[in-house]
């Protein structure tokens, strides 16, 4: 599909442009990312229909991907260790090996996050939708998280039951650390929901998101 849409660019120091892409349509042809910046789930609300897709920028060249054609490759680099504090928990046994796409940039791995340009202004009450992380299916658990301020802020955790809920607001953009706590291949399911202006409930259908780790 075509999409033609208002993103956020983000320019070296304090100047933030607004920029109309034409975004080109991938092939239906597999693909694998491994380093640069990816929407891993990019929310749109288009003809009546909340969507679920993947925005690729790995090559400078904006595009839309279908999911079931995209393997995000989590590259042997990302190994690092589960930090000794007990806020990292969630990640395993302090000193276990955890593989991380870090929520900033290392142009050598994938700077994976999700985005909400798609979701116009003023169609959902709130100006928010709830994405959903609904299932995983892997060799180990998966979470996604913030760190603020030296401490992790969980979004998504398979260790503790699923599904978990976020809200993305129309006009979001947002990168976050994606840990995997072993190799292997990992299959992450999303769905979204969004209450429109008019009360009216409206859900994409689930999209499967395929993650190979090492």
């Amino acid at each position: 599909m075509n999409r033609t849409f208002r993103r956020m660019a983000l320019v070296t120091g304090t100047t933030t442009a607004t920029l109309t892409l034409a975004v080109a349509t991938a092939q239906a042809a597999p693909v694998t990312l491994s380093e640069g910046h990816v929407d891993v789930v990019d929310l749109a609300y288009e003809d009546g229909a909340l969507e679920l897709g993947l925005h690729d920028e790995t090559t400078g060249t904006p595009v839309e991907r279908d999911p079931a054609e995209v393997t995000l490759h989590v590259k042997a680099e990302a190994e690092t260790t589960v930090p000794d504090n007990a806020a990292y928990s969630f990640l395993g046994t302090p000193g276990a090996p955890v593989w991380v796409l870090p929520q900033t940039n290392d142009p050598n791995l994938l700077y994976a996050g999700w985005a909400g340009h798609e979701l116009p202004a003023g169609a959902f009450q709130g100006d928010t939708v709830s994405l959903n992380l609904t299932a995983v299916d892997g060799p180990a658990d998966v979470s996604v998280y913030d760190v603020e301020a030296g401490s992790p802020v969980k979004h998504f955790d398979s260790g503790d039951g699923l599904p978990d809920t976020v809200g993305v607001n129309a006009g979001d953009h947002h990168h976050t650390n994606w840990a995997f706590e072993a190799e292997g291949d990992y299959t992450l399911t999303f769905r979204a929901t969004g209450t429109l202006t008019d009360g009216t409930t409206v859900t994409s259908q689930p999209v499967a998101y395929h993650f190979t780790v090492g």
